[in-house]
């Protein structure tokens, strides 16, 4: 379950987008276009400590992209190349925002969603002392999780960022599609898929392979 708050950040994440994705190796859109949201979807961190949401946007003349973020409290060590920028949140204070490829929270986070098959986690404002539900903008489903344990993931080990983004732990082999489209690769392990609004068919947006 994840649990927002409704609040305002400065600058907001699609402004952050807009000056990061250009310098992406696989951003395929005009630089300096406006980002617009095409949806998302969020895991859960269990510490309670990490914002884990990805993004799906685009530019008016481009594809949609997967941007998967991470939203923390203080800078994380060693992850300068990953930093989208920072944002003030006006319940929380300022957040520290990385492309979540190369946050190790985020690695554990989609190796559990996948290969457990649990997906995404139901979102939820607290509003008055009252939890309300929070619709989603991104239908997620889970195809060949098998009922197996699921090893812990470990350290990441290599990040290797492109059109597909391979991100290599210890013990788990996750990939995140970072311009989804149509077609599964069924040698690449579990798949993730998604579906959301202007995208009525269902495309892979990661894999995970345990060694």
């Amino acid at each position: 379950m994840a649990l927002l708050h409704k609040a305002t950040l400065r600058p907001t994440k699609l402004d952050l987008l807009t000056t990061w994705l250009p310098g992406r190796p696989w951003f395929a859109g005009t630089p300096g276009a406006e980002v617009v949201s095409r949806g998302a979807y969020r895991f859960d961190d269990p510490a309670g400590e990490v914002g884990i949401e990805t993004m799906l946007v685009g530019t008016a003349d481009g594809p949609v992209h997967q941007v998967p973020l991470t939203y923390r409290a203080a800078p994380l060590d060693g992850a300068d190349s990953w930093l989208v920028g920072t944002t003030e949140h006006s319940v929380l204070g300022r957040r520290w925002v990385y492309d979540g490829c190369g946050d190790p929270v985020y690695a554990t986070a989609l190796a559990h969603a996948i290969l457990t098959g649990s997906g995404q986690a139901e979102e939820y404002f607290e509003v008055d002392g009252r939890r309300e539900a929070r619709a989603s903008t991104v239908t997620i489903v889970v195809d060949g999780a098998a009922d197996t344990p699921v090893p812990a993931v470990g350290a990441v080990r290599r990040v290797v960022d492109e059109d597909r983004t391979l991100i290599d732990t210890d013990t788990v082999e996750l990939v995140v599609v970072r311009r989804p489209v149509a077609g599964a690769d069924a040698s690449a392990g579990v798949t993730l898929s998604g579906s959301w609004d202007g995208q009525s068919a269902t495309v892979p947006l990661a894999y995970a392979r345990t060694r």
